[in-house]
């Protein structure tokens, strides 16, 4: 196994390619954070989770503005609201940023199956889940409507190398 693999950095890039190819955006990411707690400002989060080669969830957390903004940038048309066309955009997004993890994650003979992208919508609510020991990466990024959160949850069956 490559052992200079670094998924942080992984879903830093495929992020950046479905934005900039998809949407025509370009995003600014802050530093990725490891394994440890942080404050995730959301309205709209869609979740997809995966199993295969590692089991867990991938999913793109979104205040309303940003969640609006992408829609915009994704279909061409301005929201108002979150509605059912910004919820399967950011679905979408996530279904497509999973993609290319899967297609990291191949590169070093790590088969991921991939379920379908849920959307939560709120005003107030908390994301857990999880075991003990789930590794837990989050990235902050940047574009013109505001931040955004993609953050990848996941645990091994002990067989591979720390991931990180």
């Amino acid at each position: 196994m490559d052992t200079s693999f670094n998924i942080g950095e992984e879903i830093v890039t495929g992020v950046k390619d479905v934005f900039s190819t998809m949407l025509m955006v370009d995003l600014k990411n802050d530093q990725v954070i490891k394994n440890q707690s942080c404050t995730i400002e959301s309205n709209l989060t869609s979740m997809l989770g995966f199993g295969g080669g590692l089991s867990g969830m991938l999913a793109i957390h979104c205040p309303a503005k940003v969640a609006k903004g992408i829609t915009a940038a994704f279909l061409g048309v301005e929201k108002e609201e979150l509605d059912e066309e910004v919820k399967d955009a950011i679905g979408e997004i996530a279904n497509m940023v999973a993609g290319n993890l899967k297609v990291s994650y191949a590169k070093i003979d790590i088969d991921l199956v991939l379920a379908l992208p849920t959307t939560i919508v709120g005003e107030s609510f908390e994301v857990t889940g999880g075991v003990a020991d789930a590794q837990r990466i989050v990235v902050p990024l940047n574009m013109d409507a505001g931040k955004f959160w993609v953050e990848l949850l996941y645990v091994t069956d002990g067989s591979r190398v720390n991931l990180m």
